[in-house]
């Protein structure tokens, strides 16, 4: 992939968790190449930074409401320029995009978007986790505590999705702990179901506390903790003993043969 330099344009790049080495090669490439770089130091980590060119502009937007950046993307179209503005995490998942783009799109400005690592799954390694382990949790519910700045949907409250009793990564909770227990409880999770609490995973200052929901608001008390946290709740973070059929001997598919004694005992098993 290769960055226009010559025509005026908006690329919305994931920073991913925090690392600068969790910048995707294309998201690095386009910081390297931008004019303008537009950046939260409140919620992306500086060393994304050290992608960026040593004349480019550099724009702390942590203080700026969309109307703020809107001049700089008109400048961009007047001058040619090639925007690069990093969201944390991934900017598919609450990172207020949606209406950049729309402003783009009214302004006749062109732009792009390159996905980033969202938190969830960096903690995930971090703690050698799989979230959707077979016969255990087959799904990931991605939310927040409702009661925020952004009203719930109807039926998107997390007692509600509780009720799947999966595995669920709950963003932007951690200033109202004990309201998260409380509805975690509500929906079904047993109080000794694992949690990982993670604050800035992939940070300098990242720390990593795995509890159950029984002892989490003592242990975001305990860590002072209210933003910047991410946490992770279900069976699959405490389940072993399991295996994927995909590599069973007894499964096939186009490029193996299933062994036929194993075969039989993986059908046994289905029973």
């Amino acid at each position: 992939m290769t960055v226009d330099n010559t025509a005026a344009k908006v690329w919305f790049l994931g920073a991913g968790p925090g690392a600068a080495d969790l910048l995707t090669l294309r998201a690095a490439r386009v910081i390297a190449a931008a004019d303008v770089v537009v950046w939260a130091a409140s919620l992306v980590h500086a060393d994304v930074l050290q992608h960026a060119r040593a004349d480019a502009e550099i724009v702390d937007s942590a203080a700026l409401p969309l109307e703020g950046v809107q001049p700089l993307y008109e400048r961009a179209i007047r001058d040619g320029l090639v925007v690069a503005r990093i969201h944390s995490g991934d900017p598919a998942l609450w990172g207020a995009v949606q209406e950049q783009r729309e402003l783009c799109n009214a302004l006749g400005l062109a732009h792009e978007t390159v996905p980033g690592v969202s938190a969830f799954s960096a903690v995930a390694a971090i703690v050698d986790r799989e979230l959707t382990v077979p016969e255990v949790a087959q799904s990931v519910v991605l939310t927040r505590l409702g009661g925020g700045k952004t009203p719930m949907p109807p039926g998107e409250e997390v007692r509600d999705l509780a009720r799947h009793g999966t595995t669920m990564a709950l963003f932007l909770s951690a200033a109202r702990s004990g309201q998260l227990c409380d509805e975690l409880l509500e929906g079904g999770y047993p109080p000794d179901t694992p949690v990982v609490v993670a604050y800035q995973a992939t940070w300098p200052d990242e720390l990593i506390v795995e509890c159950t929901i029984e002892t989490l608001e003592q242990t975001v008390k305990a860590h002072k903790l209210w933003k910047h946290t991410l946490f992770l709740v279900g069976p699959a973070l405490g389940a072993e003993g399991t295996r994927s059929h995909l590599y069973h001997p007894g499964h096939f598919h186009g490029y193996r043969r299933a062994d036929r004694e194993a075969r039989r005992s993986l059908r046994e098993s289905r029973r």
